[in-house]
């Protein structure tokens, strides 16, 4: 990361809303905290707002370090900060840890005021609606009426799909990248054994493991290896290990390829830092996005109120968010006539390629947001 396009030392802030927010499910919360971040200055009409929606294990920390040996830099910062792509000498970036997360805003492992434990099991089940609903009440809090821009890779290209249709008159561009409408039956079986193998770990404890002083690791650690197996392509996995082997061969059941020890090695990280409950969560909110039901399955008409001006990015190599689905938003968009453009990138690194510095990729995303007036 160059040191002079970063935006340097960063941290999170805590919005507290003492307000009722009923969920898409019915389940209200009478009161609750999102925490997020920002990158640098609201201008004084409050005209210049980007708000970066997060994918199923992000968080609010998209971009700069929190001190100057950590290394770990945000998860998108090599697309945020002055004269990179999403530029903070232009735009006013806010990151935004969703409801449900586990990295500060309120979820499952939050302290319930009524039991005065963790929320645990009984913790509402959350959509994209509701992470919008709130995203909205985080905006009125910072004062911003209308976002410029609102981005989103994966989920969150769902959720920046739903801004455009639940606020069109607060948002004026859409980035939706790497994403989709709805999930495949592809997708939701691949969240479908995610969740079981965390429900099912005996440590899970009906979700209620806080109590117990433990973590379901095991599950955490199976549904993480195989979401990661499901972002790579493989190409990119060929590439990257292909049949090395770690060592010799011992005929055994250890790691013996390379392949087998990253696996075990993000699975590790991930059951360290993620919360399970969160975790069977977000998927879950994935599952049940589709702004078209209510619309007879009707995508177009979904999209009929939407204002917006769109920039549509797919990437060939990606086979869990293929260029198809988001071609299917874009013709949804043209049979409303809305201004929108589409580039399908190719790139060999399959869904996580919306994460990784391609040079063309960006040049697209800083050619559109150039001209995005503020």
């Amino acid at each position: 990361m160059s040191e002079i396009n970063s935006v340097g030392i960063v941290a999170q802030q805590t919005a507290h809303f003492n307000q009722p927010l009923t969920l898409k499910s019915g389940d209200v919360l009478p009161a609750f905290d999102l925490i997020y971040e920002t990158y640098g200055t609201l201008n004084a009409d409050k005209t210049n707002a980007v708000l970066i929606c997060h994918a199923l294990s992000g968080t609010h920390h998209v971009a700069g370090k929190y001190s100057p040996e950590d290394k770990n830099p945000g998860w998108w910062d090599n697309l945020i900060g002055p004269g990179k792509p999403l530029d903070t000498n232009k735009f006013f970036v806010i990151g935004v840890n969703n409801l449900g997360g586990c990295h500060g805003s309120t979820g499952p492992a939050s302290i319930n005021p009524v039991t005065n434990k963790p929320f645990g099991a009984s913790f509402p089940v959350v959509t994209v609606e509701d992470w919008v609903n709130s995203q909205a009440l985080l905006a009125d809090y910072l004062g911003i009426n209308t976002f410029a821009a609102v981005v989103g890779g994966s989920l969150g290209g769902m959720q920046t799909l739903q801004w455009s249709i639940a606020y069109p008159e607060r948002i004026k561009h859409a980035l939706v990248i790497a994403s989709a409408p709805n999930l495949t039956a592809q997708n939701m079986a691949f969240n479908e054994v995610a969740r079981q193998a965390i429900i099912t770990d005996p440590e899970f404890h009906g979700g209620d493991y806080y109590a117990h002083n433990v973590v379901p690791r095991r599950g955490l650690r199976i549904a993480r290896m195989l979401g990661h197996i499901t972002y790579l392509s493989d190409d990119a996995m060929g590439a990257k290990f292909g049949r090395k082997l770690k060592d010799t061969i011992k005929y055994s059941f250890d790691v013996e390829f390379e392949m087998e020890s990253y696996l075990r090695y993000q699975a590790d990280k991930f059951a360290g830092e993620f919360d399970a409950n969160t975790y069977i969560r977000m998927t879950r909110a994935l599952d049940y996005f589709d702004p078209a039901t209510e619309f007879d399955g009707d995508l177009s008409a979904a999209l009929r109120k939407v204002t917006a001006k769109f920039l549509v990015i797919s990437f060939t190599s990606d086979w869990r968010f293929s260029p198809e689905r988001s071609r299917e938003i874009v013709k949804a968009l043209l049979d409303n006539e809305l201004p929108v453009k589409y580039a399908e990138v190719t790139a060999a690194h399959g869904h996580d390629a919306f994460l990784m510095p391609d040079e063309h990729y960006h040049a697209i995303l800083r050619s559109y947001l150039s001209k995005v007036e503020v």
